[in-house]
């Protein structure tokens, strides 16, 4: 039976995005259940879909054989544990040990970033970028952490992706590469160029590709846009 991963709306739910574009990229087979997001009463459609899988409510959630692991990360190590030869993380034990800590520090943090950028696969937002950019010294904050991250994680790996082949350190930042594109943040050509090769990933891509075709609007997923008048 193969597994079954069970998450949001593509275009917005970035944490549903980091498995998702793992097990794609890898190759690992499974199912996906997409819940539409929707954030009304408690009785909501998808809070009792996703109550009925995880006690925690939330997407990602990946289910095998009924056994739930329903946090981004801990999904991460669980494949690992399954699918060894995949290559989810660096076969290097000091790669294997930094790439961890990058990923555990972006599950942790960059709130700033996350908060005032959400993932909006869909949208452009030059002009909110620049604004934020000009306003937000958190947000420069965290854009700058992860440029050094990056440049020293891509100095000592060569590329093409952060620590050389495509593993879960490139995931859990692509929903990064999504918001630094779709706000127009500035940043440098080394930054860009990584975002380019990951977003050009194939699982990247297939997801994005999903993500443009779902013409959805969940709301409160949209601080920065009024929903389009209807034709």
């Amino acid at each position: 039976m193969a597994l079954q991963l069970v998450i949001g709306n593509k275009n917005y739910s970035s944490w549903s995005m980091r498995p998702w574009v793992l097990m794609a990229q890898l190759g690992i087979p499974f199912d996906e259940r997409k819940l539409r997001f929707d954030f009304g009463a408690p009785d909501a459609v998808f809070h009792q879909q996703v109550g009925a899988v995880s006690p925690a409510g939330r997407v990602p959630v990946l289910v095998d054989e009924g056994f739930a692991v329903w946090d981004s990360l801990a999904i991460v190590e669980y494949l690992h544990e399954r699918y060894p030869e995949r290559g989810i993380w660096p076969a290097d034990p000091k790669a294997r040990a930094r790439a961890r800590c990058l990923c555990a520090e972006m599950h942790a943090g960059f709130s700033a970033l996350r908060s005032h950028c959400p993932m909006n696969i869909e949208a452009h937002l030059p002009e909110v970028g620049e604004r934020l950019w000009r306003e937000q010294e958190a947000v420069r904050r965290d854009v700058a952490r992860i440029e050094s991250m990056w440049a020293e994680a891509l100095a000592a790996s060569g590329g093409p992706y952060l620590f050389g082949a495509f593993s879960a350190v490139d995931a859990f930042y692509a929903p990064v590469c999504m918001r630094l594109r779709g706000y127009a943040l500035p940043v440098s050509g080394t930054t860009r160029g990584c975002v380019d090769r990951i977003a050009a990933a194939p699982g990247v891509a297939r997801w994005i590709a999903d993500a443009l075709q779902e013409h959805d609007w969940v709301a409160e997923d949209e601080p920065y846009r009024q929903r389009p008048a209807k034709p």
